[in-house]
């Protein structure tokens, strides 16, 4: 079982900045993509960014340019760096990863509220 621990949300100012972590641990064999979905109330819930064990991106269109995602594979750990942030922003973000064993599983972090507010 792969568990994921999610740090750094937080208030911030529109225009600020927030760095979110996601570090996974335990029977972790392989894990391939990894990434951020958020989901603000009464929405669905929304991708944001993805990254691949290669580095290989993908962003939504609404945070392209502003916000950027890395992973350390050696800490199974992935990051996103978000920049220029607004109300629309505003959500709790979860992180996920792709657990490699056979086949493909997805794990998924508790999640981390992101408040954009002055």
């Amino acid at each position: 079982q792969v568990q994921l621990v999610e740090s750094g949300g937080g208030l911030v100012q529109p225009g600020g900045s927030l760095r979110l972590s996601c570090a996974a641990s335990g029977s972790i064999f392989i894990i391939d993509t990894m990434g951020w979905y958020r989901q603000a109330p009464g929405n669905q819930r929304d991708l944001v960014a993805t990254i691949t064990r290669g580095d290989i991106t993908n962003y939504a269109d609404s945070v392209k340019g502003r916000f950027t995602i890395s992973r350390d594979n050696a800490k199974n750990t992935v990051y996103l760096q978000m920049s220029s942030l607004n109300s629309e922003d505003t959500a709790v973000y979860y992180c996920f990863a792709d657990q490699v064993t056979g086949g493909v599983t997805r794990r998924w972090g508790q999640g981390t509220q992101v408040t954009v507010s002055s």
